[in-house]
This record gives C-alpha cells, sequence and structure tokens, in this order.
C-alpha cells in the first residue's frame, strides 16, 4: 500500500509542528511507500489510468516529535489505484474549493483508491454542528437572523458572548463581545463580514484554565492535552501562544467522544480530534485534524506510530 498526502502548499505550513509532515515521515521512516501530491496535480479523469505528479520528501523526526530539516525531493509518477490511500489533508476553510476537492476525492473512492477521511463523511458532518447536536454541549446559535440572534442572548444568563465563523479553523474569526446597546449591530456586522450564518455563544469563562483537545483514530484514544491560553486572553490555541500538556478524559467525555466516533467510522471517518471545554464537546475536528505534534511531545511518544499500528490491523 502506497501512501499519498493531499496538502496545501508546504511555504503555507508551519512543516516543524505539522500533523501531516510527521505522519508522513513517520510512515517512510517504517519502509512505507509515502509521497506528497500538492493542488497543482490533482485531477480526475475516467479515460485512462489515473497517473499522478507526486514528491518524495525527507526529513527528521526530534525526540520532542517535532520536524527539522523537511524538504521536498524529486517528482515521481505514480499511478493511483486499489493499492493506494490519499489522506486528505487539506486545511479549511470548508468552501467551495474544499468542497470541490472532496467531490473529486469521491470519485477516486468509486475508482478503488482509499481516501482518509472519507470525504463523504466530511461533506455530511459540520466540525462544529456535529458537537451541538450533542446533549449537554454549549447553547449554541447558529443562522443568518439577526432578530432570532437577539432572542437567543436574551435567553441567557451573561453578558459576554462568542461569535465565530462556522467553517474556519485555529481560532481564525473568534471574538469576544459584550453585552451593550449596539449587540445587534455587531451580529448584523459579523453576519455580513462572513457572508451568511455565524455561531453565537455565551462566553465560558472556564476556558481561561484551558481547552481540551483529545485525538482518536478509529475510535480509540491516542493522546490528550489541555491548552490554557495566554494570561489576559480567551483563545486555546496553541497557534496563538496557548501553552499545553498532558492530561486525562473524565471517563463520561470519554465515553462521549466514542459514541461519536462509532457513528462517524460508518461513514469513513477514522481520524478524529475533540475540543472539550468545560466538559462539553465543543468541536469535532475531521476536515484536517491537527495536533499531533503537539500532543506526541506531551506525551513523549509519537502518536503516529499508534496511527499506523492501528492501521496495520485492520
Amino acid at each position: 500500500m502506497k501512501h499519498i498526502f493531499f496538502i496545501d502548499p508546504i511555504e503555507k505550513l508551519v512543516t516543524k509542528k505539522d500533523s501531516t509532515i510527521l505522519l508522513a515521515l513517520t510512515l517512510k521512516k517504517r519502509g512505507i511507500e509515502s509521497y506528497l501530491l500538492f493542488e497543482d496535480d490533482f485531477y480526475v479523469s475516467n479515460n485512462g489510468e489515473l497517473k499522478y505528479r507526486v514528491f518524495d520528501f525527507s526529513g527528521d523526526i526530534e525526540e520532542n516529535f517535532y520536524v527539522q530539516n523537511f524538504k521536498v525531493l524529486k517528482e515521481k509518477n505514480v499511478v493511483f489505484d486499489g493499492e493506494t490511500t490519499i489522506h486528505m489533508r487539506i486545511d479549511p476553510p470548508y468552501d467551495s474549493r474544499y468542497q470541490r476537492y472532496l467531490w473529486m476525492l469521491d470519485f477516486l473512492g468509486q475508482k478503488g483508491v482509499s481516501v482518509k477521511n472519507h470525504p463523504l463523511g466530511i461533506m455530511k458532518y459540520n466540525e462544529k454542528l456535529a458537537a451541538y447536536v450533542r446533549e449537554g454541549s454549549i447553547p449554541s446559535y447558529v443562522g443568518a437572523s439577526v432578530k432570532n440572534a437577539i432572542e437567543f442572548t436574551k435567553g441567557l444568563q451573561t453578558n459576554s458572548y462568542i461569535f465565530k465563523p462556522l467553517d474556519l479553523y485555529q481560532g481564525i474569526g473568534v471574538k469576544k463581545v459584550e453585552d451593550h446597546d449596539g449587540l445587534e449591530k455587531d451580529i448584523e456586522e459579523t453576519m455580513k463580514e462572513y457572508g451568511g450564518p455565524i455561531v453565537i455563544q455565551p462566553f465560558v469563562k472556564e476556558v481561561e484554565q484551558g481547552e481540551i483537545r483529545s485525538i482518536f483514530y478509529k475510535a480509540k484514544e491516542i493522546g490528550t492535552i489541555i491548552k490554557v491560553p495566554k494570561k489576559g486572553e480567551f483563545l486555546a490555541n496553541i497557534a496563538r501562544g496557548a501553552a499545553y500538556e498532558a492530561t486525562n478524559l473524565e471517563d463520561d467525555v470519554k465515553k462521549e467522544c466514542i459514541n461519536i466516533c462509532e457513528q462517524m467510522l460508518c461513514d469513513g471517518i477514522d481520524l478524529v480530534a475533540f475540543d472539550i471545554l468545560h466538559g462539553s464537546i465543543s468541536e469535532v475536528n475531521i476536515t484536517c485534524p491537527g495536533l499531533i505534534v503537539e500532543v506526541s511531545s506531551a506525551l513523549n511518544r509519537n502518536l503516529c506510530d499508534d496511527i499506523i499500528n492501528i492501521l496495520e490491523q485492520n
């Protein structure tokens, strides 16, 4: 089996801590054929064999599982067939560009190529709504009606809210808004900025003590950390300076995560990264789940080895 990583341009990635790069290098170091595929070289055709230009690569995995000396090497032409696995690792936003790639990957799936996570599964579940539908989740409004949004805020026992887009990542576009006379205008402007529905939630003060990231593969927990925002800030995103360390999931939260994973497995979703805030699942990351490097470093164990071991058992 050869593994193809469909990724964003290298210059867009922070290769030192990129989850995809760590997984690709770990596979290669275990003697498993692996290559990079970039957007300019991706196509589908129903006429003849599917031969693609892909790229070899090299790099070093440090003791803390960060990557050093990563290089893209020579190109190679490779036929995609029933012995090929494509890892969909293009970052969100989930926009029309992203949707087109999912359609094309599903086409390849119907030609016998294995795609992880499966494009139809990614299409089926929105990462935020998949969390909000669960019992006990954070009260959430998703929509483009200012009137309904205001009614929602009136029913909350708080004066602070979180506004965020429905389809971005790494805390991009997330803002904290205080209740005031201009709240309606703030909501209207945010909806206009993002061109449609937004998410509104009460601000959960407990985020100051940290938000959990837990990574599951095929419904098995492989690693969990807690991310603590910088002092005076509310975003628990490592890309924005949050500290992190290993932690354990509460039994009831772990059970809920496993239930979600088992449901998603039926739709071809193998790799899931949960964000958990104050005991509630706040996001179910499936488009391009990350932080594998940071969780590996915190646990002093390469989670990619766990992923490969599970793959080889199935």
